[in-house]
């Protein structure tokens, strides 16, 4: 593929629905948030400041370090600028973002609304801005446990509209069973929510499937080692159950050795809807300008596969049909 042709996939308008909010958080922006609040956090940085972590798990940690600077509603108004300014500099149109009431209030519903309250203000002035949308997807974190779910899912329920549109669990895969977290599932389908859990990243196809029958979920965070049981890979295809994949965040973790040995382009040509997103970019060293590249450089990827990837990333967006259909036209897909 040529350079003229890569450069015009790199600039495509994108939506995306995989991005953790706090972890999509430049590092020089924490940096500057730490040394503003005087805290010391000179440990989960590089020499080059960079985030700085040894796997998967240590990962984890670095990331709650990095959260720990984030203390008002003010704080996350920031970050949500930042995050927007750099997803538009990448060719965004359309975002969704995992937000966390365990960061934003405690989990308390009251200081939640708060926080969500400056969150909406800041993404509403980018959307003025740069024309980026955005919504939020509440997120209950695995290895806090059941019971903070509850309290995330509660504040998804009190919080649910055209903004916060769906309730999606995050965190450590090793962590309990995904039907332990079925109460908080079924107060955010109460409450209009749609649905979706990280799977099938650290565990193998058995915790997707598991999401897709205890949890009644319509999307998987991940979701790629659905490949290593092609009985499920059917069956997220009859069932149209849409992942949301993160190549270069899973090479970079080592979940595949490589972008050319990662199933992306294999699920897609077995009929499961995929979408490409970026995860937590700045810790993964991407953004979705590199994640276009890399796909079209490895598979071939051509405009017109993209064009289909974009249809069922729109059809699968949690957005209501207004604002779908003003996005169908940005893409020029009606």
């Amino acid at each position: 593929m040529n350079e003229e042709r890569l450069d015009a996939i790199m600039r495509l308008p994108k939506l995306e629905l995989h991005l953790h909010f706090e972890g999509a958080a430049p590092p020089a922006f924490i940096r500057g948030l730490a040394k503003e609040k005087k805290i010391d956090l000179s440990k989960i940085f590089r020499p080059d400041g960079s985030y700085d972590y040894r796997d998967f798990w240590h990962f984890l940690e670095v990331y709650e370090a990095a959260t720990s600077v984030l203390k008002t509603p003010e704080d996350f108004a920031r970050l949500c600028t930042a995050i927007l300014e750099e997803s538009a500099a990448n060719d965004v149109v359309y975002c969704e973002t995992f937000l966390s009431p365990d960061f934003c209030g405690g989990g308390d519903v009251h200081a939640w609304k708060e926080y969500l309250h400056a969150i909406r203000e800041a993404a509403d002035a980018a959307e003025r801005a740069h024309g980026i949308t955005l919504r939020g997807i509440v997120t209950p974190i695995r290895h806090f446990g059941p019971d903070k779910a509850k309290r995330a899912a509660r504040c998804a329920a009190e919080t649910a509209g055209d903004w916060i549109v769906g309730l999606g669990m995050g965190g450590d895969e090793k962590m309990g069973k995904q039907r332990d977290f079925a109460w908080s599932f079924d107060c955010a389908r109460e409450a209009g929510l749609r649905l979706t859990s990280h799977a099938g990243e650290w565990q193998g196809p058995k915790e997707v499937r598991e999401a897709v029958e205890d949890l009644g979920v319509e999307r998987i965070g991940h979701g790629v080692r659905a490949i290593e049981d092609l009985a499920l890979v059917d069956l997220l295809a009859e069932r149209e159950i849409t992942l949301e994949v993160c190549p270069g965040s899973n090479v970079f973790l080592g979940v595949f050795p490589s972008l050319s040995e990662h199933p992306i382009d294999e699920l897609r040509k077995r009929g499961v809807k995929v979408t490409v997103s970026t995860d937590d970019p700045p810790f993964f060293h991407t953004t979705m300008r590199r994640e276009y590249v890399n796909l079209a450089k490895t598979f071939g990827w051509d405009q017109d596969i993209f064009a289909a990837v974009h249809r069922d990333t729109l059809n699968a967006a949690f957005c209501d049909a207004a604002t779908r259909d003003a996005l169908a036209k940005k893409l020029e897909l009606t």
